[in-house]
């Protein structure tokens, strides 16, 4: 806790907890000491405790005064201006070392056409691929039976895994009987 001190010239000094105080100065911790101790002096001091604050570093913003309107108003602004005294702690300890960034996985380059590198062997993946990869492409319907997805499995499928994923470009085409068919464009 910061105490002040208050000698005859009107001078103020923060003094930290530990530090000797000279027995000839009034001290006070709060505005409420303070008030106490302001009650007995006359009015002029308060305008020159707070004229010595003004200008003055750290208090440049400060202007001085001709009077108060009353005392509490005076010892409420000599308090907040004291405050400006009070030392600032030391820091406590180092902060923290930042933490270390995540890596990010490199980008796998995309296979050829056929995404063949990134399926293994008898996986449903490659097992859509290689429907896939027929010039008549496969139907919603082959694919659903081949793998044992639903509809909307497959549909994300084609749009997750392959499209986005693989980069590989898949086309919906017409049958001639009218159904909806998949494949790899450029097959």
């Amino acid at each position: 806790m910061t105490t002040f001190a208050i000698d005859s010239d009107n001078t103020i000094t923060a003094y930290i907890a530990g530090d000797a105080i000279p027995d000839d100065q009034a001290r006070f911790t709060s505005e409420k000491e303070l008030a106490k101790l302001a009650a007995t002096w006359p009015s002029d001091r308060l305008v020159e405790v707070w004229n010595s604050f003004a200008g003055a570093p750290p208090f440049g913003d400060l202007k001085p005064v001709k009077k108060f309107t009353d005392r509490k108003t005076a010892v409420t602004r000599i308090w907040k201006a004291v405050q400006a005294l009070t030392p600032t702690p030391a820091p406590q300890a180092a902060p923290a070392a930042p933490k270390k960034a995540k890596t990010t996985k490199e980008a796998k380059p995309k296979g050829d056409a056929a995404g063949s590198k990134d399926a293994r062997e008898g996986s449903k993946k490659a097992i859509v691929l290689e429907l896939l990869r027929r010039t008549e492409g496969a139907t919603l319907a082959d694919i659903m039976s081949a793998t044992g997805w639903q509809a909307h499995s497959v549909r994300g499928f084609i749009s997750g895994a392959l499209g986005k994923k693989m980069g590989l470009t898949v086309e919906s085409v017409k049958t001639p009987e009218g159904a909806r068919a998949y494949r790899i464009a450029g097959q």
